[in-house]
């Protein structure tokens, strides 16, 4: 058989299987020889041959008939490429070049592209974030990194998908060869469901399972089902086996996803667990003064009056998302009305959003309020931890709750954990007879009112 006629039988197997399985399991095929009826092939590993021996060798035989040719069966024997050109027939699956538009999704393709404007350059660093920030760069740096899977969870708008979508890139700067997986948790369990419908299940396996680095955002999402978490499970371990990096993002701890097996609840739990903390009033003035300076540039220099700044970092405390989304509302109305960004404009401007700032204090804004002023995480302060590290902030929190709100004290309790009414009326009468001789307490609970009622 000739390359001629072989090109003619390529091109009458893709219109047969489709351009996505013609891409994945032919186009490798290299043709070595026919002799005494048997067409032998070239292919670069072992799982790929016997795949398409199951899936694809009939189809093959059947248009070498057509074209003329006298085979009687088909031999793979696995030869991998050299190198360079494994690089070039696998290129990176999520990383794209920063400003690229997005590839279609296919078969081949499973995961997003990361958003070129989600850097590690563009990533504002404080003290909620320092520690998600620094194991995300070590991540990307690549090396002996001795934690894995790492694991970042928080609330909405606190940076998680930011520093996944700045290890894809970091990544592809420095080592463009490798395969980097970036998806949600959603699109995991959709791919997988699509998989077993279409009976390519081997493929998805073979798939997710040859990624240098697998990322997956928002896994709480997973919770619940069963099927996809068994194979989530598996997919995990062959690439911990193979010294494969994982990324996971949650919007809380392993332990506090509902609904998710224990065994996967203790494997996400084995490598480094970094919680990323509400926002701060410096880390919020740094987001700002970043994102001013970006704006200023793309409008010409628009003026913007000293304290308008430092008056949005106080104001508009919810989360990151809001505050850039206020920031760039306000710019392109000032650019639009051709006016100075003054404070009165900005207050005019950003109503709404200000006017959400000054609802009532709500429990869980104390909770998280106390949780980052004293450094320690959210569920202990609602959890069964009674270290005096833990016990003192949770008293002052259930005493600024009864201050600042307008509940009683059995749902007090609720928020804190299920409590009986009666641990909350003691937690609050200890906070007053220690603020009488406590100057620091004394000190702390000011402190804390006036960031919740600013």
């Amino acid at each position: 058989m000739t390359e001629e006629t072989w090109g003619r039988v390529r091109a009458a197997l893709l219109k047969r299987v489709g351009r996505s399985s013609y891409n994945r399991w032919i186009e490798p095929l290299q043709f070595r020889e026919m002799r005494d009826g048997v067409a032998r092939f070239a292919v670069p590993t072992s799982f790929f041959r016997d795949w398409v021996s199951r899936n694809f060798a009939d189809q093959i035989r059947q248009q070498m008939i057509v074209a003329g040719v006298d085979v009687v069966r088909l031999e793979f024997t696995v030869d991998p490429p050299p190198p360079a050109a494994n690089l070039a027939e696998q290129p990176p699956v999520a990383a794209c070049p920063a400003g690229a538009a997005r590839p279609p999704e296919d078969a081949d393709h499973p995961g997003a592209a990361p958003d070129a404007r989600y850097t590690f350059d563009t990533f504002v660093v404080g003290k909620p974030n320092e520690l998600a920030h620094a194991a995300a760069r070590r991540v990307a740096e690549g090396g002996p990194v001795t934690f894995n899977p790492l694991f970042l969870y928080g609330g909405v708008g606190l940076g998680k998908t930011h520093l996944m979508h700045a290890i894809a890139h970091e990544i592809r700067e420095r080592r463009p060869g490798d395969r980097v997986l970036y998806l949600s948790a959603e699109r995991f369990m959709y791919r997988f469901v699509q998989a077993l419908r279409d009976k390519q299940i081997m493929s998805f396996k073979e798939l997710f399972r040859s990624v240098d680095v697998l990322m997956v955002d928002d896994v709480q999402f997973i919770a619940g089902k069963d099927s996809t978490q068994e194979e989530f499970f598996h997919t995990f371990n062959a690439l911990v086996d193979q010294n494969k990096q994982i990324v996971i993002s949650a919007d809380c701890a392993p332990g506090e996803i509902k609904g998710l097996e224990e065994r996967i609840r203790s494997r996400l739990q084995c490598g480094l667990v970094v919680d990323l903390h509400p926002t701060d009033y410096e880390l919020r003035l740094g987001i700002l003064q970043s994102k001013v300076e970006m704006f200023r540039a793309q409008s010409g220099g628009l003026k913007i009056a000293p304290g308008v700044i430092e008056f949005m970092a106080l104001r508009i405390t919810s989360n990151v998302r809001v505050l850039e989304g206020a920031i760039q509302r306000l710019f392109a109305f000032a650019s639009l009305v051709g006016r100075e960004i003054t404070l009165d404009l900005t207050q005019d401007c950003l109503a709404d959003i200000l006017r959400q700032s000054d609802r009532k204090v709500t429990i869980d804004e104390i909770l998280r309020k106390v949780a980052e002023h004293y450094n320690i995480r959210l569920s202990d302060m609602v959890g069964p931890k009674r270290t005096r590290t833990i016990a003192r902030p949770r008293q002052v929190a259930m005493y600024l709750a009864k201050q600042l709100t307008p509940r009683s004290l059995p749902e007090i309790g609720r928020r804190f954990g299920g409590r009986d009414h009666t641990t909350i009326l003691h937690g609050v009468k200890k906070i007053e007879e220690l603020m009488a001789t406590d100057s620091q307490l004394a000190d702390d609970i000011a402190l804390l009112r006036r960031a919740l009622e600013a």
